[in-house]
């Protein structure tokens, strides 16, 4: 799927989907006529969690040719939904300066009461 995903590894992409407390996906069903189901991945979420207080969504993705159409705004509204009835209550995300306003309209706040988020990277 081509989003503008920085290149990953698969082997490091399928981890981090296994290691997942919450995966989301959209297919695009094409009806076959020889009885194979032919399913087209068009859109994927995923959150981690300590299972008890707080989530973080990761890499919230739509095909290119499917955007504008309500499916990421969908796939977000559900995460949200099955967090808060696991009672998980604390849920943020990162995002990419070009789509904070996107998160706005859903409710997400960008440093909220001043809370900063800070990271750690190796030198290399």
């Amino acid at each position: 799927m081509q989003v503008g995903w920085p290149r990953r590894p698969l082997t490091k992409v399928q981890t981090a989907l296994a290691n997942s407390f919450l995966t989301s996906g959209l297919y695009l069903h094409h009806p076959s006529h020889d009885s194979q189901k032919s399913d087209q991945l068009i859109g994927l979420a995923r959150a981690t969690s300590d299972h008890v207080f707080n989530a973080t969504i990761w890499d919230v993705l739509v095909d290119p040719a499917y955007q504008g159409q309500g499916l990421g705004k969908a796939l977000v509204e559900q995460m949200v939904r099955t967090l808060l009835q696991r009672d998980i209550t604390n849920i943020t995300l990162f995002a990419d300066a070009n789509v904070v306003e996107f998160y706005q309209q859903l409710g997400f706040q960008a440093e909220p009461e001043g809370i900063r988020g800070m990271f750690w990277y190796p030198n290399l």
